[in-house]
């Protein structure tokens, strides 16, 4: 038996951060959307455990860690504690998203793991239980489960649906050198030291959403991460302006960065802007939004 699992980038149409919490997570109001760059996660019997990653050529293999410390390995080790087992499968992951781009690539990795080993092992885990699984490996991976559009609170792990039938088009542009999250944050609480409390609503970027116009959407985008960002690395900010001068209607940070996305009014639009960035920028891609979250793609 081979399961082969697809799992989406993520996206943030509005990412809202409080001030630490006493446990030393920010609290989050988020509109995650799922888009059309995805990495496969495919896991066949083994008597052991091993874990292999192809990357296209634009990622440093180097970047993605297969020697134990890896989001799947940690999605293994939980999914079989939880039942009761051990941990034993082939499991091989063919990797699009980004690597430390602020589009959850780790986290969309370890929810297709978590998809793909219940199914291997037969285990029907509840869907209930595995975003409770999914929500000790880390803030995204529950979306990753889920896809499509939601609402995220708390630390980012509580997610509501969100009804979003409009097809939206993105520009991203990854960088070659990767951002720690950790580190912006760091940064956000240092130029945000009178942060509130609760993080800024929503309610704008849902509307926005709602009405189905591009324009209206890239009005509502908002990232509190993204002066921190900027900050930290100052060449994003002539990225961003190069975007929205080739034709984007918006460009911004994704979530803590340093992957730059850029809103298109359509399919054509997005192509166009893509042309424009790629005179400069040697990996450029276009994909649309909403999509499914972590999918079984093959099972034989």
């Amino acid at each position: 038996m081979t399961v082969t699992v697809r799992a989406p980038a993520k996206i943030n149409l509005h990412l809202g951060v409080g001030a630490p919490r006493d446990d030393g997570f920010h609290p989050l109001v988020t509109v995650y959307q799922a888009v059309g760059l995805c990495d496969d996660v495919t896991v066949t019997p083994s008597p052991g455990w091993t874990l292999s990653v192809s990357v296209p050529d634009w990622i440093d293999p180097k970047s993605v860690p297969v020697t134990g410390d890896n989001i799947i390995d940690r999605a293994a080790q939980l999914l079989a504690g939880h039942h009761g087992m051990a941990a034993r499968a082939a499991v091989s992951v063919t990797k699009a998203i980004p690597v430390a781009g602020g589009m959850a690539g780790g986290s969309a990795d370890a929810a297709a793991a978590l998809v793909a080993l219940d199914r291997l092992w037969k285990l029907e885990t509840p869907d209930h239980e595995l975003l409770a699984l999914a929500a000790e490996l880390g803030s995204d991976v529950p979306f990753a489960l889920l896809g499509g559009t939601a609402l995220g609170t708390g630390r980012g792990e509580l997610v509501e649906p969100v009804t979003d039938p409009t097809t939206w088009w993105w520009v991203v542009v990854p960088s070659a050198e990767g951002l720690s999250t950790p580190a912006v944050y760091r940064r956000f609480d240092e130029l945000e030291p009178d942060a509130p409390d609760e993080p800024v609503g929503a309610d704008e970027t849902l509307a926005a959403l709602a009405s189905g116009d591009p324009e209206v959407l890239a009005a509502a985008l908002h990232n509190d991460l993204e002066d921190a960002a900027l900050d930290l690395r100052p060449d994003l900010s002539d990225l961003l302006e190069l975007g929205e001068s080739s034709g984007a209607l918006r460009g911004m940070v994704s979530g803590s960065g340093p992957t730059c996305l850029f809103l298109a009014g359509d399919a054509d639009s997005a192509r166009e802007v893509a042309a424009g960035l790629s005179e400069h920028h040697e990996v450029v891609l276009v994909a649309n939004g909403p999509v499914a979250g972590a999918h079984v793609v093959t099972y034989a």
